[in-house]
């Protein structure tokens, strides 16, 4: 079943493809025959009552360096495809979420991929705390004392902007470490948002875990080991990949999260566990699809193409 697809993402040329979620996906789209529409989300508009896109076509190769080419620029009327992916990564600000409004007035007749209503109200940092007693000792807030409290009590803490992402602006502040209160105002002049702080938990330096689920299901995962000199894990800033094996607990917390991540339409999740707590649910644009194949995984971006030509089937014969 060809399907004409667009996706919304950052600027392809500037992608590094031998990590890229979305490269793997825009792969196997490719591989399955789908037309291929590609823009950035400062191209999209809204005019006269129709959500229109300036872009290109698009075909890919899996050759770092060479890995695209454009042609045939032109404006398109999305409503007019059966899928569009919401790939661009975070920071999750007023720019992201005006994209996510604007995408779902299409949605669900286009497919949006992840629903761009349920993207917009589960940011990492905050849908996980519908899941609190999954978690680590948490505080969101903007209040000096209250984080000061925060630490007296737990003692060895992390620091992190609610709304950050790729590991930005992550602090270890371990006991008798006396920058705590530079660092609160720090983020306080940096960012308008409240501040998350949580319970350092140890485990990290035996791997933060990415589970990835597909329409609610496990799909696979690595582990994902902080380099020696660093409290961060992820990929990007020295973390390095290795195989995960599924604990009795990871597979506990993917139980509790797969139905309400069906429900919300959220057919790509990659959710972040530390030893046994949950510690975030990403499904802005999630990563770890290509991590896991290279590590004999399973095709995750061919199940989930499953899964969206599933629900376009079913909403075509509607």
């Amino acid at each position: 079943m060809a399907l004409k697809v667009a996706f919304q993402m950052d600027p392809i040329e500037r992608i590094d493809i031998r990590g890229d979620s979305t490269f793997a996906l825009l792969l196997e789209a490719q591989w399955r025959g789908h037309d291929v529409f590609y823009y950035t989300p400062n191209n999209l508009s809204l005019r006269d009552g129709k959500l229109i896109a300036l872009g290109h076509s698009l075909t890919v190769e899996d050759k770092p360096g060479d890995h695209y080419r454009l042609a045939h620029q032109r404006e398109e009327d999305l409503s007019k495809f059966d899928v569009v992916h919401l790939r661009q990564d975070p920071p999750f600000d007023m720019a992201y979420i005006t994209t996510t409004h604007l995408l779902e007035r299409i949605h669900p007749k286009t497919l949006v991929v992840n629903n761009p209503a349920a993207v917009r109200n589960a940011p990492e940092k905050v849908f996980v705390l519908d899941f609190l007693d999954l978690m680590p000792p948490t505080l969101v807030t903007r209040s000096p004392d209250a984080i000061r409290a925060f630490r007296d009590e737990h003692k060895d803490i992390v620091v992190k902007p609610l709304y950050g992402n790729g590991g930005a602006a992550v602090f270890h502040v371990p006991p008798g470490d006396t920058n705590l209160n530079s660092l609160i105002e720090l983020l306080g002049m940096t960012f308008r948002e409240p501040i998350m702080v949580q319970r350092y938990l140890p485990e990290v330096r035996g791997g933060d875990k990415r589970i990835i689920l597909v329409d609610g299901e496990i799909a696979g995962a690595i582990n994902r080991v902080p380099a020696p000199d660093d409290t961060r894990s992820n990929l990007h800033v020295g973390g390095r990949a290795e195989p995960a094996t599924l604990t009795p607990r990871d597979k506990e917390i993917c139980a509790r999260l797969g139905p309400e991540l069906k429900k919300r339409g959220l057919i790509f999740v990659g959710i972040d566990v530390i030893g046994d707590y949950l510690t975030e649910i990403n499904v802005t644009s999630p990563t770890g699809i290509r991590q896991v194949a290279q590590f004999g995984g399973p095709d995750i971006a061919a199940m989930i193409w499953d899964v969206i030509e599933a629900k376009v089937k079913r909403e075509k014969k509607r």
